[in-house]
């Protein structure tokens, strides 16, 4: 028996290096068919990593590493694991990874998660687990570009952001029992709750010793590595960029769209937005932009839009199996965690279309909307802007939640004594 299911996972694994190498093929025969397409689209992403993803997300790869170097993020990580274990089963320091990850997007979270398993701070199954619900878009583009300067309504922002991140932590909360039988760090929230701040400073000071790095290494090594993932991203981008234009021009798109289109219509819902779903299945910007542009009804359409989102498209997937794969950490539980965040983004987004959108026109945030009109470099600034504040209040918010958990904890038990 056990042979046999040795040899059924060699002949599946030949059977996905054969596929692969057909597609590889494939592509590279339509690159060289449609040079044009190819050059115009890999300009596209190219212009896109440059202009946007490059200035707004440097700047915190780097502050990420200086932050973990310096044992802050340990620090940060003991106050708040009496709030993130109870909720998602994972250390405190994902904390951080989540407030990073609603700020700054797609894959910000990929490249924190990875750093913490490598250095030790979370088992592989909770680097899974904090994948699965950490990989979220970031405020900016869903106020500025697709509520604003897709659909032109920035009511819906609040309605696209609330759902989407609702849904996120629904997946976060089933996925907490993923793994449960494999063996977790260590849990400071069932140690003693006296001089939490104490064991917090311990773990920073720890931290710092433990890295060892003078400053200036550290400040180097930090914007070296930070240099690498950018590039790395950046080639996702562009690649990505020219597969999807190679797929359009050579019509397997519309094979896809045939499909979409009859699983739509199982559910009652317009067929127009078969061609959102299969770029949306690619690349998130242009499966939003074609779900705005369907012929319609509205809450389809913001439904298409939320599932795209949440998906985040082939792009994505691709950039965070790039980071997270040498670190032990599988990419099949972050692809179904995907799925999932998209089915359930979808069913919130319409529950949330009746309740929300009476108030959603007075929580719309023009400082948000603002940027998608701006120049393209433009945005990348603002993005970067816009994530330390929001990453400065998200963290801000999840501490005095975990130490008003802690104390009310600490005081549940001192009065049973």
């Amino acid at each position: 028996m056990i042979k046999k299911t040795i040899r059924s996972r060699q002949y599946y694994g030949q059977l996905g290096v054969v596929l692969v190498a057909l597609c590889a093929i494939c592509l590279t025969v339509a690159t060289v068919k449609y040079p044009k397409d190819a050059f115009d689209s890999a300009i596209i992403g190219l212009q896109l990593w440059w202009t946007v993803v490059f200035p707004a997300l440097l700047p915190f790869f780097i502050l990420s590493e200086i932050l973990m170097g310096l044992g802050i993020v340990h620090f940060v990580g003991i106050l708040l694991e009496p709030l993130m274990r109870p909720l998602f089963n994972v250390p405190g320091a994902g904390a951080f990874a989540l407030s990073m990850g609603l700020a700054s997007g797609y894959p910000m979270d990929a490249v924190i998660t990875a750093k913490f398993r490598k250095s030790g701070m979370c088992t592989a199954v909770e680097a899974e687990r904090l994948l699965s619900f950490t990989n979220t878009a970031d405020p900016l583009f869903m106020f500025g570009a697709v509520a604003v300067g897709m659909f032109g309504r920035p009511d819906l922002g609040v309605i696209i952001a609330l759902g989407h991140y609702l849904s996120s932590f629904l997946v976060g909360i089933l996925f907490r029992f993923h793994g449960r039988s494999e063996k977790s760090s260590p849990d400071e929230a069932k140690r003693p709750l006296k001089n939490i701040f104490l064991r917090a400073l311990e773990a920073l000071f720890k931290a710092r010793h433990d890295d060892g790095r003078p400053i200036g290494q550290l400040l180097g090594d930090s914007v070296k590595n930070s240099m690498n993932t950018i590039l790395l991203i950046g080639g996702f981008i562009i690649i990505f960029s020219v597969v999807i234009r190679i797929l359009t021009v050579t019509g397997f798109t519309g094979l896809l769209s045939q499909a979409f289109a009859g699983l739509l219509e199982l559910i009652g819902y317009s067929a127009s937005l078969a061609p959102a779903l299969v770029s949306g299945l690619l690349e998130i910007d242009l499966g939003c932009l074609a779900a705005s542009q369907a012929q319609a009804p509205l809450g389809e359409k913001v439904a298409a839009a939320a599932a795209i989102i949440a998906w985040s498209g082939l792009s994505v997937h691709g950039q965070v199996a790039s980071i997270v794969i040498e670190s032990g950490i599988r990419i099949g539980p972050y692809m179904i965690s995907r799925l999932l965040h998209a089915v359930l983004a979808a069913i919130v987004t319409v529950l949330l279309m009746g309740p929300a959108s009476s108030i959603a026109k007075f929580a719309a945030l023009p400082v948000m909307a603002a940027p998608a009109r701006q120049a393209p470099f433009a945005i990348g600034i603002a993005r970067a802007e816009q994530t330390l504040y929001l990453a400065c209040i998200m963290i801000s918010i999840l501490t005095v939640l975990s130490m008003s958990y802690y104390l009310i904890r600490k005081l549940y038990l001192y009065a049973k004594r």
